[in-house]
C-alpha cells in the first residue's frame, strides 16, 4: 500500500562526509554553531546558516535564498555530487551505547500522508508548516529524512542484512560518539523487491518529523497546482524518509519541570496532589517510576511516588490513558495552572535519557521548583493513538535514532 520510491541523491563525497554532517540546525545553540562553522568549512551548517559568511543575522525569504546559493556552492566545490541512478541507501546508525538502528532511506508518497498511509500521532502548528513549506519551495531539497516506521518483515530484514555485510560507502563516527554506515542500493531487481515488500505494508508511521512531512504534503499540493502537467508522480510529490522496523526504534519518555507551585506552598501544593494520587515521601532515596500510571517527583530535596488513585483507571480513549495526559489533565493544568504545556515559559522539558538525576540537579539549583518523571510509552501506544487519529502531547516522546543533515539530499 504506502509507496516508495529510490531517488538519484545528492550527497558529500566519501573523504568529507564526516565533516559535512551535522545534527538539526536547531539542535545548536548559536554559540555552537559558530564554532563549528568557524573551525569547519564543510560542514552542512554553512548551508542552514548562510548568514556566518557575512556575520549577519537573516530571516526569512533572504536566508531561504542565501541557503540555496551556499547549497549550490557546495555543488560547484565537488563537496557535494549526485547519484547517476535512482538508488535507495541502507543507513545504519551506531549509538554510543551499542544499540543499532538499520533501515532504508527512500522517497515516501505525500498522496499515502494525505490519505493516512502514513500515519501521525503529533499535531502540528499551522505557522510553522507553512514556513518550512516556503523554506522548501525556495531551497528546492529535503536534507534531513522524517522518520518513518513499519512492523518488523523477515524479508526486508533479509536483504537488509545481506547489504550490510558487504563494505559501506560511508562509514564515520560522530563526537557523540555515534557510528554512521551507508550502502546504495541501484540494483533494478532489489530495488523492485523492496518497493513490493513496501507496498504490502498496511501504513507507515511517524515516528519524527511530522512538520516535515506536513509541510511537504502543503508544497506538493501548492506545485500541483502550479503545473499543468502535474500527476501526482513528480519529485515534489514525495519526501525523503529513513525508513526503519518497529524493533530498531527507541522510544524515551519526556520528563517535567516547572519553576514554580503556581503560589501554592509546599504543603497545599502536595494536599491538591493527594486528591489524584497515594503519595509516598521517599526522602532522599533516588526514585524513578517502575509502572504506567506512577510518577516520581523531586520536590525541595526529596522525592516522591506518585500513584494514580485506582479509582481513575476509567480511560475512554487511548489518549487519556496516556501518562504525559494524565499529568496534564491531573497536574499541571489544574493544580500548577499550566493550561498551554507548548507555549507556556513556566514548564521545560527533559528528555528521559537525562533521567531523575537531571532533574534533580535543575530543582536544587532553584531554576525549577518540581520536577516530574514517567515511563516511556510504547510502539503499540503510540500506533494505537495513530490508528484513531488522536495527538498525543507536546514532548511525549524522544525518539531515536537522531539523524544527521547532510548525507543524503533528496532534490525535487
Amino acid at each position: 500500500m504506502p509507496k516508495v520510491i529510490p531517488f538519484k541523491a545528492v550527497r558529500p563525497t566519501r573523504d568529507k562526509v564526516g565533516l559535512v554532517a551535522t545534527r538539526s540546525y536547531e539542535d545548536y545553540s548559536e554559540k555552537g554553531r559558530d564554532m563549528r562553522m568557524a573551525t569547519n568549512p564543510f560542514s552542512f551548517l554553512h548551508i542552514t546558516n548562510p548568514g556566518f559568511k557575512y556575520q549577519k543575522k537573516l530571516n526569512g525569504d533572504e536566508r531561504f535564498k542565501m541557503v540555496k546559493n551556499r547549497y549550490s556552492e557546495f555543488k560547484e566545490e565537488n563537496i557535494f555530487f549526485k547519484e547517476k541512478k535512482d538508488s535507495f541507501y541502507v543507513y545504519r546508525i551506531i549509538n554510543r551505547d551499542g544499540e543499532i538502528f538499520t533501515g532504508i532511506i527512500g522517497g515516501a508518497s505525500t498522496q499515502d500522508y494525505a490519505e493516512n498511509r502514513i500515519k501521525k500521532h503529533e499535531a502540528t502548528l499551522a505557522q510553522r508548516e507553512e514556513t518550512f513549506k516556503d523554506y522548501l519551495k525556495t531551497v528546492g531539497f529535503n536534507a534531513e529524512p522524517v522518520l518513518l516506521t513499519h512492523p518488523d518483515d523477515d524479508n526486508l530484514s533479509e536483504i537488509i542484512q545481506k547489504l550490510v555485510d558487504q563494505r559501506p560507502e560511508y562509514e564515520f563516527t560522530t563526537t557523540y560518539q555515534d557510528s554512521h554506515y551507508l550502502w546504495p542500493v541501484d540494483d533494478g531487481e532489489l530495488i523492485k523487491k523492496i518497493r513490493q515488500l513496501f507496498a504490502k505494508m498496511d501504513a507507515f508511521y511517524i515516528a519524527d518529523g511530522h512538520h516535515r512531512s506536513a509541510s511537504s504534503f502543503l508544497l506538493s499540493e501548492e506545485l500541483d497546482a502550479e503545473n499543468p502537467d502535474a500527476n501526482g508522480n513528480l519529485p515534489h510529490n514525495y519526501f525523503m524518509s529513513f525508513i526503519i522496523p518497529e524493533s530498531h526504534l527507541r522510544i524515551h519518555e519526556f520528563n517535567r519541570l516547572v519553576k514554580d507551585l503556581n503560589g501554592l506552598s509546599k504543603q497545599e501544593f502536595l494536599v491538591a496532589l493527594d486528591e489524584s494520587f497515594r503519595i509516598e515521601n521517599l526522602g532522599l532515596e533516588y526514585y524513578k517510576a517502575k509502572e504506567k500510571h506512577q510518577f516520581s517527583m523531586y520536590l525541595d530535596g526529596e522525592f516522591y511516588s506518585l500513584h494514580l488513585r485506582n479509582a481513575l483507571f476509567n480511560f475512554e480513549t487511548p489518549l487519556q490513558a496516556l501518562d504525559a495526559q494524565i499529568l496534564y489533565e491531573t497536574v499541571l493544568r489544574p493544580i500548577l495552572g499550566i493550561e498551554d504545556v507548548r507555549n507556556d515559559n513556566r514548564i521545560d522539558y527533559s528528555h528521559g535519557k537525562n533521567d531523575m538525576a537531571f532533574i534533580k540537579g535543575k530543582v536544587d539549583s532553584n531554576e525549577f521548583a518540581v520536577g516530574f518523571g514517567m515511563l516511556p510509552i510504547g510502539i503499540k501506544e503510540l500506533k494505537k493513538i495513530a490508528d484513531d487519529n488522536l495527538t498525543m502531547p507536546p514532548k511525549t516522546t524522544y525518539i531515536e535514532p537522531k539523524l544527521r543533515s547532510g548525507v543524503t539530499i533528496y532534490e525535487f
